[in-house]
């Protein structure tokens, strides 16, 4: 499902250019389940963003279902990210002034989905997720956790194909933080590519295939896909 060939990223930090990935071959699955590990400037987030067509690679192919989304534009890789892709954030990103139900429905309210069907889904996701009975509440109402599953559920409020969490557990203390794997685990039933991104080798350990990189290369992978 995911193919990346060569995939390097630079940036240019004032008159140097600093390569923050260097020639990325990564090959991921429907219903892969992958840690991504690696001390900090390793290359971990800046490869997740670009799985995630939140950025581009200096050079090299992403191909996504078949299909080479580096050669999309702006538009078509928004929609294409829409459509197949959701993300999970240390810090949650909801939007504040909106309540839960309302950040769930965000994406779907973008995405043009009639509101009998965002009505539907967001019911469903707050019932499943436990928020039921904090469906009106604001982000600064909910606890972290609270919070953290409000994100899960709004990432997935479009079916994604793949599940990008970026140190989902960063800002939970180490109950919440299993409870939130527990949830992102059980989407793996769902055949969603669930690909993540942590400091925590327990929690990367879970994972069926951990990646392991340093200065924007991969240098080993143990585990094996689905």
């Amino acid at each position: 499902m995911i193919q990346l060939e060569k995939v390097s990223r630079s940036f240019t930090v004032g008159d140097q250019q600093v390569a923050a990935l260097r020639g990325i071959d990564l090959n991921i699955a429907a219903g892969d389940y992958v840690s991504i590990m690696g001390p900090s400037g390793s290359g971990k987030s800046t490869l997740l963003n670009l799985i995630g067509l939140l950025d581009r690679p200096s050079s090299g192919t992403y191909k996504l279902d078949g299909g080479n989304v580096t050669e999309l534009d702006d538009v078509q890789q928004a929609r294409v990210r829409s459509e197949k892709i959701g993300f999970v954030f240390q810090a949650f990103h909801l939007v504040p002034r909106l309540t839960a139900a309302m950040n769930i429905e965000l994406p779907m309210i973008l995405a043009g989905i009639a509101p009998a069907e965002r009505k539907k889904r967001v019911e469903k996701l707050l019932e499943n997720y436990g928020l039921m009975d904090r469906a009106d509440h604001r982000p600064d109402q909910l606890s972290g956790g609270q919070r953290q599953r409000v994100a899960i559920a709004r990432a997935t409020s479009m079916h994604p194909a793949v599940l990008l969490a970026d140190e989902p557990t960063g800002n939970l203390d180490q109950t919440t933080g299993k409870e939130v794997i527990d949830l992102l685990e059980q989407l793996l039933e769902q055949n969603v590519a669930l690909i993540m991104v942590t400091h925590d080798p327990v929690i990367g350990s879970r994972a069926k295939r951990q990646i392991h990189m340093v200065d924007g290369q991969i240098i080993s992978e143990t585990g094996s896909g689905t």
